[in-house]
């Protein structure tokens, strides 16, 4: 015991990509940079458009303003650090630091799973259940429910942070990875982390499939509601309520199963660094583009906005 305390580790080096060529770094550095400062646009963007056009104090857009909250928390949690690792070739974390950033954004990709759960239970009530919609689909309900999502997934954040932060992490205290992920910290705690392992995905498995199977059942019910319309415009019509979502659904729940449920036997170590990025840096950055490019009602409240600065500018 006394070995353990004498040795317990303070702080991890992350290596990034340390041995890869400065030319690459520089190269990654700026490409994620870009990436960042174009997430931040964006999502902030969306949230202000959402907040200040009335217009958009719909339900629908409320979930969308939460989701881009939560999309800005999660970038902003890794890419700064991820960043300093490639322009530095190697970074030192705290120890309480690297498990502030693994609740962080265990707890930002559960509210997300959440929130995408409710964002198609809108859907399905604005589809198939027309006539109610705004009954049952009301603004104190909205609220509710993004309070929920939030606080669900604070929760989840520290049942599934827990387990792997009373571990022991007695040396070594090098970590290969951008950033404070589950599998590296398993691999460097000397202890046993079979228990952990169980734990984190008995914890794990209905945050990630109890909000997939609600949006699978929903859409099913949205598929056959509109399937059985008339004619090709309003099924169509109704179809592009919904495609955002849906586009933005796979993308994530995509990912989020390349990189934590398919076996990883047969990619390098370097790939499954990368892989793990896709979620925490690409997916924040396409959501807002996908919503802007196929949403006419972003379109024109961005639109509004712009002229409403443009003349506010000429006075």
């Amino acid at each position: 015991m006394d070995k353990y305390n004498q040795s317990r580790v303070t702080e991890f080096l992350l290596l990034g990509m340390t041995g890869s060529p400065f030319g690459v770094r520089i190269f990654l550095f700026v490409l994620f940079l870009v990436t960042y400062i174009s997430t931040l646009i964006g999502n902030l963007l969306i949230i202000v458009l959402i907040s200040t056009i009335s217009q958009l104090h719909s339900p629908m857009y409320l979930f969308l303003r939460n989701l881009s909250v939560c999309e800005l928390l999660l970038t902003t949690v890794i890419v700064p650090l991820l960043l300093h690792v490639l322009l530095a070739e190697k970074s030192l974390i705290s120890f309480s630091g690297c498990f502030f950033q693994f609740y962080v954004m265990g707890a930002a990709v559960a509210t997300e799973c959440f929130l995408l759960s409710v964002m198609s239970y809108d859907r399905y009530l604005a589809i198939c259940n027309p006539l109610h919609y705004f009954s049952l689909m009301n603004h104190k309900l909205c609220h509710q429910l993004g309070f929920l999502c939030w606080l669900f997934g604070s929760v989840a954040g520290v049942t599934t942070n827990v387990p792997i932060c009373t571990l022991q992490f007695c040396g070594p205290n090098i970590m290969d990875h951008f950033f404070c992920d589950m599998t590296p910290l398993l691999d460097l705690s000397c202890s046993d982390t079979n228990a952990a392992k169980i734990t984190v995905r008995v914890l794990s498995a209905p945050i990630l499939f109890c909000p997939f199977a609600l949006i699978f059942s929903t859409y099913m019910c949205i598929i056959l509601t509109i399937l059985r319309m008339p004619s090709a415009t309003s099924r169509q019509k109704a179809f592009s309520t919904c495609s955002s979502h849906l586009a933005i659904v796979a993308m994530y729940y995509g990912t989020l199963v390349i990189v934590y449920v398919v076996p990883s036997k047969g990619y390098s170590f370097n790939a499954n660094k990368f892989l793990s990025l896709l979620y925490s840096v690409v997916t924040p950055l396409l959501n807002p583009i996908i919503y802007s490019l196929r949403n006419q009602e972003i379109r024109v409240a961005l639109k509004k906005m712009l002229y409403e600065m443009k003349q506010w500018a000429h006075i």
